[in-house]
């Protein structure tokens, strides 16, 4: 049986996991998606094993407009439904 296509674990491991992914994000810019659909753009200063993240330079997007500016904000994670990064890794 040949192998041309690569095995379940190596092509996870050559995807990367979400928790290296999480470690690369730490001081790029991010977008943080929370249950009520509101997105928050900011600088990813922290985040811990419960996906609590702190953000600087935040704005708030609602319904595709801009609604505020913190200079910074703490997000707690059982609200977080995803992290995206905004810049390249």
């Amino acid at each position: 049986m040949s192998s041309a296509s690569p095995q379940p674990e190596e092509a996870a491991a050559a995807a990367g996991s979400p928790s290296e992914f999480l470690k690369n994000i730490v001081g790029k810019r991010v977008k943080v998606r929370i249950g009520s659909g509101v997105d928050y753009h900011g600088l990813l200063t922290c985040l811990d094993g419960y996906m609590n993240v702190a953000l600087e330079e935040t704005e708030e997007w609602a319904n595709g407009r801009k609604t505020a500016e913190y200079g910074d904000c703490f997000l707690r994670g059982n609200n977080v439904l995803y992290i995206s990064a905004l810049e390249d890794l």
